[in-house]
């Protein structure tokens, strides 16, 4: 009897002491400071290891909330989410970060991520060259992105992410305006004169200084003429004649006798 009692406390000692035989795993970073802790992390993070590095920075944070190691932390799982693929995650983090230390010497940073993370969520945006329906993308990530880059080249005009901010929102620009008017022509080939006009004429207002502008100008004027819309239809012409003298749509259907937008 007394051998049997003994197993019996022996056996509890092991599951009540964490041994992992037949509980959960011994943590391995029990007992580490929040510098090995943050050590052990970054090593994880510059080899690739970037789940089980976010792993290490949450138990930094949970460990120690209140330390430099702390904040910096909030950062690298950010960074870690980024590189591992999942964008939302990072962008979330970086959101977090942002409410949490809006004055951190690092915030411009935390801006620059969340940026990067939304264009590269973005990044086939420019796809509608394929011959599929542009009208069914979403280019959401692309104008929170811009608005992100364009927040962050305002609030931190010396920021060393300021001049590559103000690179990538000039791209996203063209980009979203090249967007609106594959739009518009996509209408205008099925002949949506009123959806087609629409498209074109927000990329119009929104984006005045994109190069698409001079396409978008085209089909405005194609479109006016086919519904009948005689005025809008020159007033059109007139901005494109004023913007782009010299504009290469101009050369189409003139010798035929035609007016130059009715090419068909």
């Amino acid at each position: 009897m007394r051998s049997w009692a003994g197993s019996v406390a022996v056996a509890a000692a092991l599951l009540l002491g964490g041994c992992g035989v037949f509980g959960e795993p011994k943590d391995e970073t029990a007992g580490w400071s929040a510098q090995k802790l943050y050590t052990e992390a970054k090593a994880l993070l510059a080899d690739g290891g970037y789940e089980k590095a976010v792993k290490y920075f949450e138990t930094l944070e949970a460990r120690y909330p209140f330390g430099r190691y702390a904040q910096q932390a909030q950062l690298e799982i950010a960074y870690a989410y980024y590189k591992n693929g999942d964008k939302a995650a990072a962008v979330a983090a970086c959101e977090r970060f942002i409410k949490l230390h809006p004055n951190h010497p690092n915030v411009d940073y935390a801006y620059y991520l969340k940026a990067l993370a939304l264009f590269n969520e973005d990044s086939g945006l420019l796809s509608f060259i394929l011959p599929q329906d542009p009208s069914a993308r979403d280019s959401r990530a692309a104008r929170e992105s811009f608005d992100v880059l364009k927040e962050l080249a305002t609030r931190f005009p010396e920021s060393k992410y300021a001049a590559d901010a103000r690179a990538r929102a000039g791209y996203l620009v063209n980009a979203m305006a090249s967007y609106e008017v594959a739009v518009a022509n996509y209408y205008l080939r099925r002949g949506a004169h009123v959806a087609a006009a629409s498209r074109a004429q927000a990329a119009v207002k929104q984006f005045p200084e994109a190069p698409a502008t001079e396409k978008a100008l085209f089909i405005l004027v194609k479109c006016y003429d086919a519904m009948g819309l005689a005025d809008l239809r020159d007033d059109a012409e007139r901005v494109m004649r004023k913007n782009f003298p010299d504009s290469p749509y101009y050369a189409r259907g003139i010798d035929s006798g035609r007016p130059w937008w009715q090419f068909w």
